[in-house]
């Protein structure tokens, strides 16, 4: 039953902490005015693809965390966490395109460390991250452009 409880905490904290960041950081006047690529995709599917890949998230870190040390990567789940936390502030609010693009860099390579490390000890919560990973290669690809773009 403790486990179950720690699941849901899990997923509410990723699922919730991720919802308040996006709607405290939604599009607005200056993101509409940039140019974007002709790959970007509607705004409406952000709304689709991240509460998904949230949950994904949410349920490697709790088996990791649960693992009682059985599993390594609990520093590098959380520290992609904080990293793809920190992305809509710097992009949405303090209008860093640049630096953002790092971020997406960093949550990128302590995801992929994530699935290394986790590979052999707990293949569910390594192939958790790959849709994640895909998505964060698209969205660098994105971000990348918008910063040459503009």
């Amino acid at each position: 039953m403790a486990k179950f409880v720690t699941l849901i905490l899990f997923v509410l904290v990723v699922e919730g902490v991720g919802a308040l960041i996006g709607m405290s950081y939604p599009v607005d006047e200056w993101y509409l005015a940039l140019n974007k690529p002709i790959f970007m995709p509607p705004p409406a599917l952000f709304g689709v693809i991240w509460p998904v890949l949230y949950l994904l998230v949410a349920l490697a870190g709790w088996r990791v965390f649960t693992s009682e040390g059985a599993t390594p990567g609990w520093g590098l789940w959380l520290g992609q966490l904080i990293l793809n936390w920190a992305w809509s502030p710097v992009f949405f609010g303090a209008h860093m395109i640049f630096w953002s693009m790092w971020i997406i860099v960093g949550v990128l390579s302590l995801s992929l460390a994530f699935v290394s490390i986790t590979w052999d000890k707990d293949r569910f919560s390594a192939l958790c991250f790959v849709p994640y990973i895909a998505w964060l290669a698209f969205a660098l690809l994105i971000n990348f452009s918008v910063w040459i773009l503009n």
